[in-house]
């Protein structure tokens, strides 16, 4: 902790693979709220793919200089003067994704507040939490269960939250047959999440760790990326950016499936086959951000359900190795940065 107005905190100095070190351990000021917003001692900060996606230059560059992390979770130690009640001094809170919205948008209107045009991103338009401090409106903070340790909660500031609004948009039906590609810290959520809702989860992922992580948590079968599952799918949900992997998994959808994409960036996905890839009403959903609501309902979810979560921990100071780790591949469940 610094004892001064200033911090530690990781920028993206320039947009990179993570071997040209785009991300640059600092000293900076430390952040003050603004009127509607409070200020968050960061705790734990998860670490996720679209962190690397802003690091890497996958997503543009939309704040020179941003300071990663939308995993968050911490201890609130300043209010601004229009921040409301809803938060208090020393309570623990999440900062996710979702920043801001317009909120009179046609999308806001009508609950879709993540289309939102105008809408704004933790760790990629403003500031996030690979830092010692964080600031969050207050109208865009997240209450959270207890029985989990903040190691715990931080990734389900986004993985858990984005995958179960991936669930959602793969419109399993009751005690149907979930297939999930890629196995990272989203995944491995989302499969307990619908493997506590009565589904039968199948994975396909190219670790082998990754594969017996599954398996442990209840997987019915885990193989191969590419591999075709075991039996035909009601539901699909792509977590891996491999574009490539559209075409098995829509080919391992029975009739009237759904395959939803829950990545902020895809890489190209080949030319499909109508008769082979979409025929018999099969269908591709993308997934774009979460509402507030999903967060909501996500959290009550699993405050109700007890979710296992997988977190290699690294200390702040080596935020630069975790996401190095999780471009490698060598990451199992969802790593976490502790200040």
């Amino acid at each position: 902790m610094a004892s001064d107005n200033s911090m530690t905190a990781w920028q993206v100095e320039r947009p990179g693979p993570m071997r040209t070190s785009p991300l640059v351990r600092v000293r900076i000021e430390r952040p003050v709220p603004a009127p509607d917003e409070i200020l968050v001692r960061v705790r734990a900060c998860g670490v996720c793919r679209t962190d690397l996606h802003v690091t890497e230059g996958d997503l543009p560059p939309h704040r020179p200089r941003v300071v990663p992390g939308h995993e968050v979770v911490g201890e609130v130690v300043a209010l601004g003067h229009e921040a409301g009640t809803e938060f208090s001094l020393g309570d623990r809170v999440g900062i996710a994704w979702l920043r801001t919205t317009c909120g009179v948008c046609k999308f806001c209107a009508r609950g879709a507040e993540n289309l939102c045009p105008d809408s704004r991103y933790t760790g990629w338009d403003e500031d996030g939490g690979y830092a010692e401090y964080a600031t969050v409106p207050a109208a865009f903070a997240h209450r959270l269960p207890d029985g989990y340790t903040d190691s715990e909660l931080a990734p389900m500031l986004c993985a858990g939250i984005i995958g179960y609004r991936s669930l959602v948009r793969a419109q399993l039906p009751p005690g149907g047959r979930l297939g999930i590609y890629g196995f990272g810290g989203s995944a491995h959520i989302t499969a307990q999440v619908a493997l506590a809702q009565g589904a039968e989860v199948h994975v396909m992922t190219r670790g082998e760790k990754a594969r017996l992580l599954a398996l442990g948590l209840g997987a019915t079968s885990a193989q191969g990326a590419t591999d075709r599952p075991p039996v035909p799918l009601d539901s699909a949900i792509l977590f891996a950016p491999v574009g490539d992997l559209v075409l098995p998994a829509l080919e391992a959808l029975d009739r009237g499936g759904t395959l939803a994409i829950a990545g902020i960036h895809l890489s190209d996905i080949p030319p499909l086959d109508y008769k082979r890839h979409l025929f018999q009403e099969r269908e591709v959903r993308s997934v774009s951000s979460n509402t507030r609501v999903d967060a909501k309902d996500f959290l009550a979810f699993i405050d109700g359900n007890r979710i296992e979560v997988t977190t290699p921990e690294y200390a702040l100071a080596d935020a630069d190795r975790a996401l190095t780790d999780l471009a490698e591949g060598s990451v199992s469940g969802a790593a976490v940065l502790l200040t």
